[in-house]
């Protein structure tokens, strides 16, 4: 038998100390979740001899924990779990008393910031805050949903009281530069700070960082998992088959296709890829509390640029190749649609996203904030539009620095908004001309296609012909 310590229920306060996951107890000495348990003791069970592939110093994490299991059981062993307690099913009292400190230290952190913060909030929000802080943990991506109407609490502080915090850099640089957070619509700004919070303490405001800091990382959490878990493949997935290519002679063969059959099948693949982001509007917490008109034209406008940020999770960037239908595609095999100039943007669009790199959690906020655009025309409670997206926006700003991101990569981020806008509007042009050259074919299109695009038709009746 294997004996694992557990604290009482608010020891999910602390995330998993290998990957950051939501923690399930105290195992082989230490906080973790149940995927780190089960592979430190699969590990120690089978003698198991791991080799790493690259430096030995990989990231280990929720999205990645999985990638290298020599640097997972390398982090597993120098944070402290135990071979023994793998064997013998048990650890010290010094590890146990230490762990228990730790939650004890958490939670009366988390106290002191309700204490520090209770005058700035009504009382309905304190009660929110407390039942947050005690039942809920900091972010590690892919962890259990969240929702932002529990953060509401954010916008109810005292005007001022987010950006006038006097902290040294280094103060800053620990509790997340604030300047970070500042010139963003509905969240105060720089020097608005009423006198009542000129008495406010250095360590009452400390204090108050963490907990947006919490309440950021809580939003970053849901968006993530609302990510990962509605992505067509993984990037695992994707790794696998990257140089799986169409031969010359295939793609030969696509070129030769009619022009119908070929808008056919992108339509088709499009609207799979449509679906599955629907699906992650539908998880961003805050989204369907917004009426469903406004639902739908934030759909309708967004999609396709949330489809172009996640494209680039399917480009190749060393062969110029993108993931079409099973393998990877050069823009000559999209000869027959007669779109050159369209497929020559999109994958020029795909070269560039991929030279930044995003990772998993960034392209995931920055999604988000692009599908919640309160310019969207005719959207009936584009304020309610605006304060989701700000949240999320605060929060990619926060995850770019908490990640030792440049400023710099941000403003190239926005910078791929008119490109991504010019390609959108590009694809409704081709569409049209596609739809006035073969009615037929456009009017076979899936519903969904045609919805969100706007192409529906009205199909000539015969009789009437």
């Amino acid at each position: 038998m294997f004996v694992c310590f557990f604290l009482p229920a608010q020891i999910d306060v602390i995330p998993c100390k290998i990957c950051g996951d939501k923690s399930s107890g105290i195992h082989y000495g230490i906080i973790t979740c149940e995927g780190c348990k089960g592979f430190f003791r699969r590990s120690q069970q089978n003698n198991a001899m791991y080799s790493c592939s690259r430096q030995r110093n990989c990231q280990i994490d929720r999205t990645n924990r999985n990638r290298c299991q020599h640097c997972r059981l390398q982090k597993c062993l120098a944070l402290g779990m135990s071979r023994d307690a793998v064997k013998f099913g048990r650890m010290s009292k010094k590890q146990r008393d230490s762990l228990y400190a730790e939650v004890q230290r958490h939670q009366q952190l988390s106290q002191e910031c309700l204490a520090g913060l209770g005058g700035g909030l009504a009382p309905r929000d304190r009660e929110e805050m407390d039942e947050d802080i005690t039942h809920s943990r900091p972010y590690s991506s892919g962890g259990s949903s969240s929702t932002l109407s529990d953060l509401d609490d954010i916008a109810t502080l005292p005007d001022g009281l987010l950006f006038d915090l006097p902290l040294t850099p280094e103060e800053t640089g620990e509790y997340c530069a604030l300047e970070m957070l500042g010139g963003v619509g509905g969240f105060g700004s720089a020097g608005s700070g009423s006198s009542s919070n000129q008495n406010i303490s250095l360590d009452t405001k400390k204090k108050f960082v963490h907990v947006l800091n919490f309440c950021l990382e809580r939003i970053t959490q849901n968006v993530v998992k609302s990510h990962l878990e509605t992505c067509q493949y993984s990037t695992e997935e994707l790794k696998k088959l990257i140089w799986n290519l169409y031969t010359p002679e295939e793609t030969r063969s696509f070129q030769l296709k009619s022009a119908e059959w070929m808008w056919q099948q992108c339509a088709l693949h499009i609207t799979n890829a449509i679906q599955y982001v629907v699906e992650f509007a539908k998880r961003i917490s805050g989204f369907m509390d917004l009426c469903q008109n406004d639902q739908i034209i934030l759909l309708k406008a967004g999609c396709l640029e949330i489809l172009l940020i996640r494209m680039c999770r399917a480009y190749n960037s060393s062969n110029n190749t993108m993931f079409f239908d099973g393998k990877f595609a050069s823009p000559q095999l999209f000869k027959a649609l007669w779109c050159d100039d369209l497929v020559n943007a999109v994958f020029e669009l795909a070269k560039s996203l991929s030279r930044l790199q995003l990772s998993e959690e960034e392209m995931a906020l920055f999604s988000a904030a692009v599908l919640l655009a309160p310019d969207r025309p005719w959207l009936t409670e584009s304020q309610q539009v605006q304060k989701l997206q700000e949240k999320v926006y605060v929060a990619l700003q926060h995850s770019l620095h908490m990640n030792r991101a440049t400023t710099e990569k941000l403003d190239k981020m926005v910078s791929k908004l008119p490109q991504m806008k010019s390609i959108c509007n590009l694809h409704i042009d081709k569409l049209e001309f596609f739809r006035l050259v073969h009615p037929e074919t456009a009017y076979s299109f899936p519903p969904l296609y045609r919805e969100v695009f706007d192409s529906e038709i009205n199909f000539p009746d015969s009789t009437n012909s």
